[in-house]
């Protein structure tokens, strides 16, 4: 933490929420896709599980780009490092949106997501530095909030860009937002590696995979994006071709989708800081039961609408509290925790929409993506009790031994 950092009830500092800016540009990117494949699809002569996985192609380029920059960068001004990561995200979008080629279009989806890793795990290392360790929930909050709008207004404008001016519009508007992001980090985010006393070391920040703690706090991220994604990639055909809604409906559905998952971000912020394992519990057990009920009430309009404002709602309560557990036991090596908590998110949002895929082209209908992920959430809550335990045994042998007790105390309480 550094020395300047707030306390943990105090105004955030400006940083934080440029930084959330940012991520609104690059969560408009990452998601929009959503609402765009009939688009893409009827554009460059492909089919909709196929131009799905451009949604893939972005998490893979996540997975890869998050743990192999922020190692890279790892000693490098952040500042300059956001900068220039920015930079790159803008390019790979102008080339996406006068490519013709669904292989060129592809691989700008890849190079854009390394850029988009890279970002993430700079950015959430660097509000992480600068409030105190009872802020961290709120602070990844505000960056999880960035998604959050995104989805209220950036993924249905996407949506509605591409019906009305092609999908193409949609990745101009994505350039000229990582402009105005670009100049605010410029402007606001401080250089230098903040609450750093000097440059990390990679071999010291490499430690965190020695403790089990770490892999299930990926494996738990992983599943919960999986879930929330096997069925969120394909929600615009499910609504017009299981629903029976017409195209129009399709941004209004992703915006209010997008309204449950801001409103979710602020709560779990505020919970997770105070009950990081019951605001996982609670969180992971409510997407589960939502994913059920999608895939029994797919075919009824109102119901669908409803339950696609409740699953934002549920997935994004739990977000902020995953990933500030990743910071909780990285210890001293919070430059690769940011990269970590990006990687296990778009594992599961790479496995997601694949599996999604997988069942559409077996046959079994949109509305089966509803099962598959109830049941990566299902999976997702296991992980999380399995950390619980083990977090509380750590604590209770701790205690036993006479030193102080872990932070996982505070938060196994939860």
């Amino acid at each position: 933490m550094s020395p300047t950092a707030p306390r943990a009830g105090a105004r955030l500092p400006v940083a934080v929420y440029v930084l959330g800016v940012a991520v609104f540009a690059l969560g408009t990117s990452e998601f929009m896709l959503s609402g765009l494949l009939p688009e893409i699809a009827d554009d460059l002569d492909v089919s909709i599980p196929r131009a799905g996985l451009l949604i893939s192609a972005f998490a893979v380029g996540m997975v890869v780009g998050a743990p192999t920059l922020a190692a890279a960068t790892l000693r490098l001004p952040r500042r300059t490092t956001l900068v220039g990561l920015l930079v790159v995200f803008g390019a790979g979008h102008i080339v996406g949106a006068v490519s013709t080629s669904y292989g060129v279009l592809f691989a700008t989806r890849i190079v854009s997501a390394l850029a988009c890793a890279g970002f993430w795990a700079v950015g959430a290392a660097v509000a992480i530095a600068t409030v105190p360790t009872g802020a961290r929930a709120r602070a990844m909050a505000i960056m999880v909030g960035g998604l959050s709008v995104a989805n209220v207004a950036g993924v249905p404008g996407g949506a509605l860009l591409g019906q009305h001016f092609g999908w193409r519009s949609a990745f101009w508007a994505v350039t000229l937002m990582t402009v105005v992001a670009l100049v605010g980090v410029v402007a606001l985010v401080p250089g230098g590696t903040p609450g750093d006393a000097e440059p990390p070391r990679l071999r010291e920040e490499l430690r965190i995979y020695r403790d089990g703690q770490v892999w299930l706090a990926m494996a738990s991220i992983a599943l919960f994006a999986g879930a929330t994604f096997s069925f969120f990639s394909y929600l615009a055909p499910l609504l017009t071709d299981v629903a029976g809604l017409g195209d129009g409906w399709v941004p209004t559905v992703l915006a209010l989708f997008g309204a449950g998952a801001f409103l979710g971000t602020l709560v779990g912020g505020r919970m997770a800081d105070r009950y990081r394992f019951g605001t996982m519990y609670v969180g992971l057990s409510a997407t589960a039961a939502v994913l059920v009920a999608c895939a029994l009430l797919a075919e009824y309009p109102v119901a669908i609408v409803t339950l696609s404002i409740l699953l934002g709602a549920t997935a994004f309560t739990t977000a902020p509290a995953l990933n500030a557990r990743i910071f909780d036991v990285a210890g001293a090596a919070q430059g690769l925790a940011g990269a970590t908590a990006t990687s296990s998110f778009n594992i599961g949002n790479t496995v997601g929409p694949w599996l999604g895929g997988l069942v559409i082209s077996a046959g079994l209908g949109y509305a089966a993506t509803a099962w598959t992920g109830a049941v990566l959430a299902v999976g997702a809550v296991a992980m999380t009790v399995v950390a619980g335990r083990s977090a509380a045994r750590r604590t209770r042998l701790v205690a036993r031994g006479g030193e102080p007790a872990a932070e996982d105390a505070v938060k196994a309480a939860g």
